[in-house]
């Protein structure tokens, strides 16, 4: 499987990876899954932004890059000459500081911010390590060797789902998947259940239990 970067990617990106991960009594067979290295960065998608469910309803985060001409996306440098960690932080605790499993893990995913990796790359593949890790998928993440065009034939990456994720157009992921499928989220009486936000919003709200989401195991 091919997929693009993300940064807190949403709900349905994991549920893509979680798919061929074959958890048993006696064995464990790990995601193999292609990340797109060799691509341009591309502005308003996954790539440096996420959804959250706030008391306003949604909200997208996100980072700035520095523009320096170079867009090859392993090699797009984060912007941090302004406080958007901060933001982030406070933006993220505001909305799921009231969630059941947010004290769990959040000293843990802040530290990957506070790190201040130097490259765009490099922070999104700490933070899908992360929730990887927490909601207990067991993957290995490839990075590409070369750029292969949407619908080429010959692609060694397997199913290609670089565009089938983008903030800006709706995608049957879930669906195809049969995740169509609420769990709690804090402001849920508020606003009705919102699908497909953040993976953050799966792990602080459901924690250990995000991979019988994903995996649509019998609860």
């Amino acid at each position: 499987m091919l997929l693009s970067t993300a940064y807190f990617p949403p709900v349905s990106w994991f549920a893509l990876v979680a798919k061929s991960f074959t958890l048993s009594p006696d064995r464990v067979i790990a995601s193999k899954v292609y990340l797109e290295a060799c691509e341009t960065y591309s502005k308003q998608t996954y790539r440096n932004r996420c959804v959250i469910a706030t008391s306003q309803g949604k909200e997208a985060l996100s980072f700035p890059i520095v523009h320096d001409g170079d867009y090859s996306i392993t090699h797009v440098k984060v912007d941090y000459s302004t406080p958007w960690i901060l933001r982030t932080e406070r933006a993220i605790a505001s909305a799921y500081d009231h969630s059941a499993f947010f004290e769990y893990y959040a000293d843990e995913l802040f530290a990957i911010l506070r790190s201040e990796p130097g490259r765009l790359w490099d922070l999104n593949l700490s933070i899908i390590r992360f929730f990887l890790e927490k909601t207990g998928i067991s993957a290995e993440i490839i990075p590409t060797e070369e750029f292969t065009p949407k619908g080429d034939s010959t692609s060694p990456y397997g199913e290609d789902y670089r565009d089938s994720i983008h903030p800006k157009k709706p995608d049957t992921v879930l669906a195809d998947l049969g995740l169509e499928k609420e769990y709690f989220q804090v402001f849920k009486t508020k606003y009705g259940f919102i699908q497909n936000l953040s993976i953050m919003d799966l792990l602080f709200n459901e924690g250990p239990s995000s991979i019988v989401y994903l995996k649509n195991l019998p609860q």
